[in-house]
């Protein structure tokens, strides 16, 4: 069986992640799977696959419907004798689609890795419903119920958790953050991983906290939030520095292999108004990091509230700051949330486990081709 993965994005971030991971277990086992990764040429993650053994190809594309990337899928389709096109984002999805108008590609699978409403534009609707789809991979239930609105045939729907590889966990960082930030040892860390995008509205994470260090006085938590900068960051460290906050937060940026941090964090915190399901959260549970969140997306149905983390609503930057605060003081809830999480984890999302239900998606669709 071979397996063409087509990403169209340039920086690295979760999805990307999940294509890694999934590339990685069936090469252990599966290896009757062929999988070859289609990218962008020198962006974030081809750099990064030139680092693994994945089998990748990369592409130019200088613009978002490059047709140099469409060619390069229509030439490996070809040259690879790929039998299924898994493809992870919806830049890709279209250059996919001109692929198969040029050249009749082989049949497609589409993971939908967010809980954005598909929007009822024509155009749009016709590429989520293109007939080569036949199989959408929906990241989380509440991802799959928001799709079930725009896509015609339900039955080309399933949900499938990607979960957190267990064989390449590490501690193994370039710095300490206490030491390199001076952040002293009466202080706990408040940590964050995710790109500056809109999703991730790290406003709130300001917002919150400003209302920990300014309103409530608590210069006992710091702050520390990883993640590739964007356009979105010098409006936000500018906030920081308007609020008096540049002493108590600190932005390290796009850092690799991230998730090593996070045992340096005392509490776990995302601040998002759309997800599927971080992978920051599965990395936290794993490491016994408590975690605080918003409930959106998929997250509530990872992260239950006052079972094994702290929920809150969107942009409520005050129940998320008392959530901080009254955690930081019960450490028998602390206790319990860990050992919960961790056992949740490894019982139900594992990329292990993610991979052999994807490779039972892809041998239906071959069966029933």
């Amino acid at each position: 069986m071979n397996i063409l993965h087509l990403s169209a994005v340039t920086n690295w971030g979760g999805g990307e992640n999940h294509i890694e991971n999934l590339c990685s277990e069936l090469s252990e086992t599966n290896p009757e799977i062929n999988n070859i990764v289609f990218c962008v040429k020198n962006g974030l993650f081809h750099k990064r696959l030139q680092k693994t053994n994945i089998k990748h190809i990369a592409s130019p594309l200088a613009i978002k419907l490059d047709l140099r990337f469409a060619f390069g899928i229509g030439k490996a389709c070809k040259s690879h004798h790929i039998d299924i096109i898994h493809i992870h984002d919806t830049t890709a999805l279209q250059l996919a689609i001109i692929a198969d108008k040029l050249f009749n590609i082989p049949p497609f699978v589409f993971s939908k890795k967010t809980s954005f409403e598909i929007k009822k534009r024509k155009k749009t609707l016709y590429k989520y419903n293109y007939p080569k789809i036949k199989k959408m991979l929906c990241v989380s239930n509440e991802t799959q119920r928001v799709s079930e609105k725009a896509i015609v045939d339900h039955s080309k729907l399933s949900t499938i958790y990607h979960g957190t590889n267990l064989k390449n966990k590490s501690s193994k960082t370039p710095f300490n953050i206490r030491e390199k930030y001076n952040i002293g040892k009466n202080k706990k860390i408040i940590g964050n991983i995710a790109n500056h995008i809109r999703a991730k509205d790290l406003d709130t994470w300001v917002n919150m906290a400003d209302r920990i260090i300014n309103k409530e006085n608590r210069t006992d938590f710091f702050f520390v939030q990883i993640g590739t900068f964007t356009e979105r960051t010098a409006p936000l460290l500018e906030r920081v520095k308007n609020l008096n906050l540049s002493n108590h937060m600190v932005f390290i940026g796009y850092t690799f292999k991230a998730s090593n941090f996070i045992p340096q964090f005392d509490f776990a915190v995302m601040t998002s108004q759309s997800e599927g399901v971080p992978q920051f959260i599965y990395e936290s549970m794993y490491h016994k990091i408590p975690v605080i969140s918003t409930n959106v997306g998929g997250i509530p149905e990872i992260i239950k509230h006052n079972k094994n983390g702290l929920l809150a609503d969107v942009h409520d930057d005050r129940t998320l700051a008392e959530h901080i605060i009254n955690l930081s003081e019960d450490n028998d809830a602390q206790e319990k949330f860990v050992h919960t999480s961790y056992s949740t984890l490894i019982e139900n999302f594992t990329t292990s486990k993610m991979a052999q239900n994807t490779v039972e998606i892809y041998k239906q669709i071959l069966r029933n081709a």
